[in-house]
C-alpha cells in the first residue's frame, strides 16, 4: 500500500502547521493558562491540523503523522517528554473518536459530524481522566484524591480544548472541500 504524493505533500504541510501553530503561540505567550489550579494546561491551535489532517487523509497516515509531530515539536521545543505525550494523546484520542463516529455512517451529513465530533470529545476526557491519574501522581506527585478532586475541571478543559480542535478542523475542511476538488475519506469528491 503506497501512499499518494497529494497525501504525503498534505500531510507534511499539516504537520508543518502544527508545528508553527505550536511554537508561535508559545514564543509570542499567546497560549492561553486555564484556571488557577491547572495553569499548566493551555489553550491552542494545534488541534485543528491534526483533526484537519484526518478529515483529508484518514486517520492513517494524516491523523497519526500530525500527532507524532505534535509529539516531536513539543518535545523538541521544552525538553520535557510527559507534557508532549500528554498533548499528543489529547488530540489523538480526539481524532480516533472522530474517526470512529464517522465509520459509523456511511453518509457524511451535519448530524454525522455532530456526532462525530461530541464522540471525539468524549473519548478525549475519558482517555485524559485516566491518562492523569498515572501522570499526576507518578510525575507531579499530586496526591490521588487531589487528582479525582481536580478531574472535573481537567475534563472541562479537554471539552473546550477538543471543541477548539474539532470545529476549527471542520470549520476549515468545509472551506476546503467547497473551494477545490479534493476527495476525502469522509467526504465527496466536488468539482
Amino acid at each position: 500500500m503506497g501512499i499518494s504524493t497529494r497525501t504525503l505533500t498534505g500531510t507534511a504541510v499539516l504537520g508543518a502547521l502544527v508545528v508553527v501553530f505550536d511554537y508561535t503561540m508559545k514564543f509570542s505567550g499567546l497560549k492561553i493558562p486555564f484556571i488557577p489550579p491547572l495553569q499548566f494546561l493551555h489553550f491552542d491551535f494545534t488541534g485543528i491540523p491534526i483533526v484537519l489532517a484526518l478529515l483529508l487523509f484518514d486517520l492513517m497516515p494524516g491523523g497519526v503523522i500530525a500527532s507524532a509531530v505534535a509529539f516531536f515539536a513539543i518535545l523538541v521545543r521544552s525538553g520535557n517528554p510527559v507534557g508532549p505525550l500528554t498533548k499528543a494523546v489529547a488530540e489523538f484520542s480526539t481524532i480516533v473518536g472522530v474517526a470512529l463516529g464517522l465509520r459509523w455512517f456511511k453518509n457524511p451529513t451535519k448530524l454525522t459530524r455532530l456526532v462525530s465530533g461530541i464522540l471525539g470529545i468524549a473519548l478525549r476526557c475519558l482517555i485524559m481522566f485516566f491518562a492523569n491519574l498515572l501522570v499526576q501522581p507518578i510525575y507531579y506527585g499530586t496526591p490521588l484524591v487531589g487528582v479525582l478532586l481536580l478531574s472535573p475541571l481537567v475534563a472541562l478543559f479537554n471539552a473546550i480544548q477538543g471543541t477548539i480542535s474539532v470545529l476549527g478542523g471542520y470549520f476549515i475542511y468545509e472551506a476546503i472541500m467547497r473551494r477545490t476538488s479534493i476527495h476525502s475519506k469522509f467526504g465527496t469528491d466536488r468539482r
